[in-house]
């Protein structure tokens, strides 16, 4: 199918059996008057076989999508997937479970929120001392506060209406110093540097970001489109919160124009980008719940509706490739292969799809016939684990249409049960820009084993568009062919008509899009997050020192031998401006380095491994990394571009170390 486009409104041709692109009820070949007609209705059929019409009353797409790009994209391949998807679901329904989706009751979702939000215990039979979120709230920007007060209030009303006998929080109290904190700040540098940062961002941001009503669905691949850096150091909702404030006249001076679209890039950080797997796993718990809180705020600051959904348990399998839980799949295969994070049936289809060679025309695209791929599936269940199954009697086209079947056979969606709502309302977001903040937040909330399959996935078909030349599938057909394999979840049972299907369409397949050309972006944990944490540490140190000084106090312990010890061994060993680096798996197990302008991470390391001997000496740059432990981070791997004096200063009181990255 395609799109064709006019001033009164949007036409989705059908796509027939022909290959050829036709409007619904051939008004090519009829006179002008009558394709002027068709032209003023979004028609379009899903079946092939039929000619019956379904007439949209209003375009779905005048949200942000430019005609022009619609014009150019085609959709064929997509209604093709749908088509293929639904013959291999009736093949082999009898083997699908269904996972129930639980409608939650009033002030549940809210409540559930704060959980996953690390509030828990503001309410409820875990109610304690607010103070002990205090120092999480105090760390919150205006946007993300605004988010939790507005959760907070709507479980208090619903307890109240419940009549629940445990604590009730009161709002007043618990966002008293977050109020008082908007004035000052909780640290009055830090809001100052924020402020700083916002303010050197925001007209490079207004001018990156298209606004509402001048964003395209897939900017066409032959346009070169002008690079501009995302920005990670303000909060994407307070960014957000800003341009909605700033640009109404903006959006009355920008009508009509049709700019390209901007391509986004990972701005250099002097401190060092922080990918998701770089973090201590308490720091990446606080990270997840501050992602929550990040994405709540960005939905509400442009009032697109965020609902979570919950999955009943049921039972499902216990054993074999296809219709089983990631984590069971992965627990399994871990007894097979220890450290196993990506399911090795998925990581053996992709690399048999590989082995026939990424070059093949309609890779993705081609699907292998039904039955055969039943009788696959049967086979490898059966045998996969023991190793006999024979793989080279499997064709590349099978071996795909296998691992789409694997996504799509999951009893919960790849894109989590809790998220797939949230990965689908991207497409409603105004901007590209903001598309892209949501996905990676949305990525971070991720559990572990989706977001690692997912990674894998989406690396994989980076590949296929790679050879795009020869095997036909640019970006476009790969986002359309794959699209409805992860957004469109037939095992959790929701029924979609065919005029959902078709406003979903176009959008899911550009978030898809969005997801496979910016992977390294949406994997990075944005500095604003990392800088949240560090004070969330700060705060709890702090906290934690007063204690244990009142605790020495009761012990009369020598509280002067206490402070003395609890300086840094650094500071008494290493003069100003050096840093002592630890390599205990290394030849030259500790070195003092001098911190310079220049000296980046890449270099520290490059002076240990070039003096190892031996076995050692056979150690790659890759396989050990240089860590920043302590002070104000629990522990962070550091990527070779980070500026060592930079990132001393933000927290001196670190360790230095250098070991391989845990599995």
């Amino acid at each position: 199918m395609s799109w064709l486009s006019s001033s009164q409104g949007v036409v989705l041709t059908a796509y027939h059996p022909s290959g050829k692109d036709q409007a619904v009820g051939d008004s090519h070949a009829k006179g002008g008057e009558e394709a002027t007609s068709s032209r003023r209705y979004g028609q379009y059929t899903m079946n092939q076989e039929s000619t019956t019409t379904k007439v949209m009353e209003k375009p779905p797409f005048d949200r942000s999508i430019s005609q022009d790009s619609l014009d150019e994209l085609s959709m064929e391949d997509y209604w093709i997937e749908l088509e293929n998807i639904k013959k291999s679901s009736e093949n082999r329904q009898e083997d699908q479970e269904v996972v129930v989706v639980k409608e939650p009751d009033e002030g549940e979702l809210e409540e559930q929120w704060l959980k996953e939000a690390g509030l828990s215990n503001l309410f409820g039979e875990s109610a304690g001392d607010p103070q002990e979120s205090m120092v999480f709230l105090s760390t919150l920007t205006r946007t993300q506060a605004a988010a939790v007060q507005k959760r907070v209030e709507t479980v208090s009303q619903t307890l109240r209406k419940k009549n629940k006998q445990y604590q009730i929080p009161d709002v007043r109290d618990i966002f008293a110093q977050q109020r008082e904190s908007k004035e000052t700040g909780s640290d009055g540098t830090e809001s100052q540097s924020l402020r700083t940062n916002e303010n050197k961002y925001q007209g490079r941001d207004d001018e990156a970001s298209n606004l509402v009503g001048e964003e395209k669905l897939i900017p066409p691949e032959e346009t070169p489109a002008p690079e501009t850096d995302i920005n990670l150091e303000v909060s994407f909702a307070e960014q957000a919160l800003n341009q909605k404030e700033s640009s109404k006249e903006k959006i009355q001076k920008s009508k009509g124009d049709d700019a390209t679209l901007p391509s986004f890039r990972l701005p250099k950080d002097k401190t060092g980008t922080t990918r998701i797997g770089d973090l201590a796993p308490q720091d990446m718990k606080k990270v997840c719940h501050l992602a929550l809180i990040e994405l709540t705020a960005l939905y509400d600051v442009l009032g697109i509706e965020l609902k979570q959904q919950k999955a009943v348990k049921i039972k499902t399998k216990d054993s074999g490739l296809f219709c089983i839980p990631l984590t069971v799949l992965l627990e399994q295969d871990q007894r097979k292969v220890p450290g196993t994070r990506i399911p090795l049936i998925f990581q053996k289809l992709i690399s048999r799809i590989e082995e026939g060679g990424l070059e093949t025309e309609g890779l993705l695209r081609i699907p292998g016939a039904a039955i055969r791929i039943k009788n696959l599936c049967q086979e490898l269940e059966a045998k996969f684990y023991e190793g006999t199954f024979n793989w080279e009697s499997v064709k590349q086209h099978d071996a795909a249409s296998l691992l789409k079947l694997f996504i799509r056979e999951l009893p919960q969606p790849l894109l989590s049960v809790e998220y797939l709502k949230a990965f689908q309302a991207v497409q409603n977001l105004p901007t590209k820009k903001q598309q892209l903040q949501a996905l990676n937040l949305l990525v971070i909330l991720l559990p572990d084993a989706n977001r690692d399959t997912l990674k894998a996935l989406l690396e994989f078909l980076q590949k296929v568009i790679d050879n795009k030349e020869k095997n036909k599938m640019t970006v476009m057909n790969v986002a359309m062919v794959m699209a409805p394999n992860l957004f469109m979840c037939h095992a959790l049972g929701l029924k979609s008509s065919e005029q959902r299907e078709f406003v979903m369409a176009a959008g899911t397949a550009n978030t898809m899009h969005l997801l496979i050309k910016y992977q390294k972006l949406l994997w990075t944990i944005p500095k604003f997050i990392v800088n949240q944490v560090r004070k969330q540490n700060t705060e709890n140190h702090k906290k934690d020192k007063r204690a244990m000084k009142k605790l020495l106090k009761k012990m009369a312990y020598d509280r002067e031998k206490y402070e003395k010890q609890d300086k840094s061994t650094n500071d008494a060993d290493v003069p100003q401006g050096v840093i002592r680096v630890q390599a205990p798996h290394l030849s030259k197990v500790s070195m003092a380095i001098q911190l310079t302008e220049e000296l980046k991470a890449s270099d520290v390391l490059a002076r240990f491994l070039s003096q190892e001997s031996g076995i050692a000496q056979t150690l790659k740059k890759g396989e050990v990394f240089l860590y920043e432990i302590g002070g104000n981070i629990g522990e962070r791997c550091l990527d070779d571009d980070t500026y060592m004096k930079d990132l001393y200063q933000l927290n001196p009181n670190a360790e230095w170390v250098i070991k391989s990255k845990p599995l």
